[in-house]
């Protein structure tokens, strides 16, 4: 149930960040939809033999390439928001939108590192929503950093046993 409920979430989101001027999240969760959909779909038949998908580490090579769009994409598009709109803090939406979509990918993918950049997000958009007064949604994101901690748990907990039984 996680991924209807994540769109329907995402898509009362795009109306609230258009509100307070957070245009780069605003389009972080019209992506997100899209990629809610991509994950469903790969947690479901990603796997070998269309089978679910296991959670794996991603491989320095992902790591690398993910980093380098993901430092991209922020200074593109901070510095379009900067010189072409009127957004608040337009670098660090930016950073943000982009880690969350390089995160996002990582969890549809099932990769166990997807967590520690959910945790890094979640701590810049406390931040973030914080400065907006955007105080229910700062809560909420608190409570989304907790839940990475424990997925990340969870997660590490799994690949030990998965690795033992093997």
């Amino acid at each position: 149930m996680c991924f209807p409920l994540g769109i329907i979430s995402v898509a009362l989101y795009v109306f609230i960040f258009y509100n307070v001027q957070l245009y780069a999240d605003m389009g972080l969760q019209v992506a997100f939809i899209i990629l809610q959909f991509y994950g469903w779909c790969q947690w479901l038949y990603g796997g070998k033999q269309k089978t679910a998908l296991k959670v794996s580490s991603s491989s320095w090579k992902i790591n690398i390439v993910l980093s380098v769009i993901v430092l991209f994409t922020t200074f593109s598009l901070g510095w379009i928001l900067h010189k072409k709109t009127d957004a608040a803090l337009p670098y660090w939406d930016s950073f943000q939108t982009s880690l969350s979509l390089a995160g996002q990918w990582m969890s549809a993918r099932k990769y166990i590192g997807n967590w520690f950049v959910w945790i890094l997000v979640n701590c810049i958009s406390v931040w973030m929503y914080y400065v907006k007064d955007l105080h229910f949604t700062m809560l909420l994101y608190i409570v989304y950093l907790l839940l990475a901690v424990i997925g990340w748990i969870e997660w590490t907990r799994q690949t030990k046993i998965v690795h033992t039984v093997q």
